[in-house]
């Protein structure tokens, strides 16, 4: 049977990200917080794991380790995986797959380590109760991880189910969709504090300017999603979940701020529109078909510009340059007053730019390596400095 009281987590995030994660996880409650690479550990009990998942704007996955051990060959697997009584984790009607991760073990074959460890699962439900529960690889009702290092074997529960980017709050993805998991920690990692307003010239479909409106009104990242994979578990706990639900809704407040957003793509911004009407943000986020060549401040008050420029996936190399010292240009010569940050994946052309950095990340979109740049838009002649050794921060 799961512990109700104390256990450990294992909650994933993009490369980049972990400190924000660290952060956010400790705000939750979760305590003996360690950085992992791509993830945070902890120490929690039920209720913060369900505020992790409800309320942590840059997890990916939340995993409550359930059995530790040691393991050599298939045998020590199928004998540790098989001596857990699934029936009391979750129910046979229930259905489930197994995902596995292994590293530096003589099993070399994640899949076969997944299908070994089925047989162990649906043999435990045979011997107690006669019957097995069925795999679903699509949509499971219970997600299983086993996570196999050397000689060392974890089985973990994963309390999320579906991704935590799947906010709930959109139904299709534009042309170049950017994760919400990490368009959230660029907007937190960005340092703008929700009162001065915030524009994305080429929002696509609007994924930057969702989660800084979630950010805004203090609304949970999971505000609008409506399952999580702890639902399906026996030793669920709705009465609890409610409660953290409501407590967490009680904060949200008004916006103090307007967001801005355009592109030059009709479609993409139809998708956008839609989100904002079911969403309610159409009352914060202001919409507007325009190129970035043409776009100027929304209003004479300095704010804040965090997007993402289209990859050379999107242009042609031969055009990524000119288009790329076209943001150059129009960001120093129109947005004066403005801090602004650009993400991309094309080290070359972001040399097209011509502005000087004053901050660099380095972060994941997908299987891409970004650069994630702040560029310090003064007014008058004064230029941004050079960007420090000490203000270089990469994943690696």
């Amino acid at each position: 049977m799961i512990d109700k009281n104390d256990f450990s987590l294992i909650i994933k995030t993009h490369a980049g990200l972990e400190q924000l994660l660290a952060d956010e996880v400790t705000a939750a409650g979760g305590h003996e917080v360690q950085l992992l690479v791509r993830a945070v550990r902890c120490q929690a009990d039920t209720a913060t794991m369900y505020r992790i998942n409800y309320t942590c704007r840059t997890a990916l996955r939340v995993l409550q380790i359930i059995h530790g051990f040691v393991v050599n060959d298939e045998n020590d697997l199928y004998r540790e995986i098989n001596k857990l009584d699934w029936p009391d984790i979750f129910p046979v009607d229930s259905t489930f797959a197994i995902n596995a991760n292994v590293n530096r073990s003589q099993m070399t074959h994640a899949q076969y380590v997944s299908l070994k460890a089925k047989d162990a699962v649906v043999d435990k439900f045979r011997e107690i109760l006669g019957t097995r529960p069925n795999v679903d690889t699509i949509d499971p009702d219970v997600r299983i991880h086993i996570h196999i290092s050397a000689s060392q074997g974890m089985v973990l529960l994963d309390s999320s189910g579906d991704s935590l980017h799947k906010r709930g709050y959109r139904r299709g993805q534009g042309l170049a969709p950017i994760n919400e998991v990490l368009a959230a920690g660029m907007v937190l990692l960005s340092g703008w504090d929700a009162t001065t307003d915030l524009l994305d010239p080429m929002c696509g479909t609007g994924t930057i300017l969702c989660e800084a409106a979630l950010i805004a009104q203090k609304m949970p990242s999971g505000y609008f999603r409506k399952k999580f994979g702890f639902m399906s578990w026996r030793d669920y706990q709705p009465e609890l979940w409610n409660q953290i639900v409501e407590t967490e809704n009680a904060r949200i407040a008004p916006a103090q701020c307007r967001l801005y957003g355009a592109d030059v793509n009709q479609r993409v911004l139809a998708q956008a529109d839609e989100v904002l009407l079911t969403t309610g943000f159409d009352k914060i986020i202001i919409l507007k078909q325009v190129a970035f060549e043409d776009s100027s401040p929304p209003t004479d008050k300095p704010g804040m510009i965090i997007t993402n420029p289209p990859y050379g996936e999107r242009i042609q190399k031969t055009d990524l340059n000119d288009f790329y010292r076209m943001i150059g240009d129009v960001l120093k010569n129109k947005f004066a007053g403005y801090t602004a940050w650009l993400i991309t994946s094309d080290f070359g052309a972001l040399k097209s730019v011509g502005l000087r950095t004053s901050r660099k990340i380095t972060l994941y979109n997908g299987p891409l390596e970004c650069r994630y740049v702040q560029y310090q838009m003064y007014r008058g002649s004064r230029k941004s400095g050079e960007v420090r050794d000490d203000q270089e921060i990469s994943s690696t």
